[in-house]
């Protein structure tokens, strides 16, 4: 008997082990007001309306909320010792509200973690899945789908608003720009904001049996679609743990958003139960607070409605004349360059729209267009009054490159002005800059990087001797390349350029001007641009596009930031300098060149400009037709490697903070890194 009432306790714990686990299993969140089983950390909290708000509009934070009890997503094959991940369904509603329109970040993940403690993870581009050691590790056995409105280069990112699908690292096995598939009766794609503010919902469905991954997103007031945004074959079995939690993580960096949670619905091994909208917290309102209606507003509406109808007419006339009115100024006449209307620029990129947007940089926003007359393709530049260089580089870019003609410089087609905005016309390159490609795009091969060289090199040969007068263009960078449709390089962006008359000296300047990692150490002390500054920055150039590395970045995973001539010259002295070759290039090299190339880029960035060869010893050492010279390695060594360099350095930040002009390449703390490089050395 007492056998007997054992059993019968037995089963009823299984019984309620077996009711629980269906509940674990199958769960669904209509707000969260009263929400049981949810495990928040970080700046998550459920709000009085029953929202989840995973983060605020405070800088480099992040936000977790798990469900409580972690799920059995291991099971067997037919009965047999074969384990497969378990089929899943969820779907969530979601809103990103940025704090400044159009600007928000870092976003939402849905994740699968074998842990809900996360507390180790880092903010800002790692979306509080994972920190810069981590990233990466196959140990994570992390399974995630990022709404990421950030476009981080680190991880290749398509775009700062897409889908992505993440396994144990941010590298998505698969993206999409965010939007959805229309019905057969709209069709086509739609594109959506992330950070528009407006509540959205995606579906995640997982096939275990066919290892097949499905992911959907929509508007709210929309049913599912058909067509998934994502559709792809993953295979979970190694990644994700036998038990498991699931939930959401968030995070923000230097520009911040709220990320919010409506509803959520999750099934394990079936379809998840449909979200109710209806039943949804409302998210709080944006904007000013409307102000009550009053009975007595009635009469001032209807006269000012009448006054707006007396006038709007006269008002849409002036609207237009304005819109499309130019501004001439003498100086025009001077350089003789072909005038666009802008009229003619506003048609030719449908309105300079945002899905035309090729860049933004220092000098403004570069959208991409075609000339209706000749359908010629276009870059056009729009750069306002009020930036930081403004009307005198706009100038100096009409003065200098509008009269230059090579085959390796950017042609200006012409310009327009109008009151408020400059805008500058080039020709459109289709491949974009070098940087691009060279960190984070496609690999380029060696072959095309050397073409590459030459090309920029004989473009800066043509600038400083063989036009009418000596043009420095003061920010050789890989940024400022741009790659035609043969992959052709083109030296372009002279804003900064300075022209002086051949036999001359220029002139000392009030700033230092340029991008840091390629300024010449002289500049810091006698502010004076030459030919020879332009040649240091080529050498930086030089050893950028053979090591696939920034001027000053980390050279390895202790994050230690040294400068990359000095790294490359170490090396030399070692007799490996050919260790330093971009790995990416793999065996894919003409050793002789590669080293030429080296070589000459420590030569070009010799810490004293005398020592520095000219453009044109530069050209016959790339062509063949002169061989470099033996260089003694104390005389590359001489200045270099030691406390003079650094010295520079010191200097350059000195100045830096008291001048707007210089673009900086990277921020970093200027006394540890000379510390721990002369500490290195």
């Amino acid at each position: 008997m007492r056998i007997f009432v054992r059993e019968i306790l037995l089963c009823m714990l299984i019984l309620a082990r077996l009711a629980s686990s269906t509940d674990d299993d199958d769960f669904l969140f209509q707000g969260f007001r009263d929400a049981k089983n949810l495990s928040l950390d970080g700046a998550a909290e459920i709000t009085q309306d029953g929202l989840l708000k995973l983060t605020n509009t405070t800088v480099r934070l992040k936000g977790h909320a798990f469900h409580t009890f972690p799920l059995r997503f291991h099971g067997s094959r037919g009965g047999g010792n074969t384990t497969v991940v378990s089929s899943f369904s969820t779907s969530f509603v979601f809103a990103i509200v940025p704090m400044y329109s159009q600007l928000g970040g870092h976003g939402i993940t849905f994740a699968v973690s074998p842990s809900k403690d996360l507390s180790w993870s880092q903010p800002v581009q790692f979306l509080g899945l994972f920190n810069v050691t981590d990233v990466g590790s196959s140990s994570n056995h992390m399974f995630a789908v990022e709404l990421d409105t950030i476009q981080n280069t680190e991880f290749g990112d398509i775009d700062e608003n897409h889908v992505g699908i993440d396994i144990n690292n941010l590298h998505s096995v698969n993206s999409s720009t965010a939007g959805y598939y229309g019905s057969a009766g709209g069709g086509g794609f739609k594109n959506l904001s992330l950070i528009s503010g407006d509540p959205m919902r995606l579906w995640i469905e997982f096939d275990g049996a066919r290892k097949q991954l499905n992911v959907t997103l929509a508007p709210l007031h929309l049913p599912k679609p058909l067509l998934p945004l994502l559709s792809v074959p993953v295979d979970l079995s190694d990644v994700v743990s036998e038990s498991a939690y699931v939930g959401f993580s968030a995070s923000t960096g230097r520009v911040t958003s709220d990320h919010y949670i409506l509803g959520w619905s999750f099934r394990l091994n079936g379809e998840a139960r449909e979200i109710d909208p209806s039943k949804l917290p409302s998210l709080p309102p944006r904007g000013p607070k409307k102000k009550p209606k009053l009975l007595t507003i009635g009469l001032p509406l209807i006269l000012s409605a009448f006054v707006l109808a007396a006038i709007a007419g006269l008002g849409f006339a002036i609207y237009r004349k304005m819109k499309f009115a130019v501004v001439f100024e003498d100086w025009e006449l001077k350089y003789g360059m072909h005038r666009f209307s802008y009229k003619e620029l506003y048609e030719a990129t449908h309105g300079f729209r945002d899905g035309g947007l090729l860049g933004v940089g220092g000098f403004g926003r570069v959208y991409k267009g075609e000339l209706p007359a000749s359908k010629t393709a276009i870059a056009v530049k729009l750069v306002s009054h009020d930036s930081k260089q403004g009307m005198q580089e706009f100038v100096a870019e009409i003065a200098s490159i509008g009269q230059l003609r090579h085959r390796h410089l950017v042609r200006l087609l012409g310009y327009c002005r109008r009151e408020g905005e400059l805008l500058l016309v080039y020709d459109y390159m289709p491949n974009g800059s070098l940087d691009k490609l060279l960190f984070g795009g496609p690999s380029l091969s060696w072959k095309q990087r050397f073409v590459i060289i030459k090309g920029v090199a004989s473009g800066l040969l043509y600038l400083h001797e063989e036009w009418g007068q000596v043009v420095l263009h003061r920010d050789v960078k890989p940024s400022n390349v741009l790659l035609d449709g043969e992959m052709n390089a083109r030296l372009g962006d002279f804003g900064l350029a300075r022209l002086y008359d051949h036999g001359t000296d220029p002139e000392t300047t009030t700033h230092v001007v340029g991008t840091f990692g390629y300024l010449a150490p002289e500049l810091t002390m006698t502010r004076k641009a030459s030919t020879a500054t332009d040649v240091f920055a080529f050498g930086v150039f030089l050893l950028e596009v053979a090591c696939g590395r920034r001027p000053i970045a980390p050279i390895n995973e202790s994050e230690t930031e040294q400068i990359l001539v000095d790294w490359v010259l170490l090396h030399w002295m070692r007799g490996t300098i050919v260790e330093t070759v971009d790995a990416s290039l793999g065996g894919d090299v003409v050793v002789e060149e590669i080293e030429l190339v080296l070589k000459l880029g420590l030569l070009c960035s010799h810490q004293k400009a005398n020592g520095r060869p000219t453009m044109r010893q530069v050209m016959q050492f790339l062509e063949g037709e002169m061989p470099l010279p033996d260089v003694p390695m104390n005389y590359m060594n001489a200045g270099s490697i030691n406390s003079d360099r650094y010295k520079c350095y010191d200097d350059f930040m000195a100045s830096y903070t008291s001048s707007e002009n210089v673009q900086t390449q990277s921020s970093f703390d200027t006394e540890s890194l000379l510390s721990r490089s002369l500490n290195r050395l």
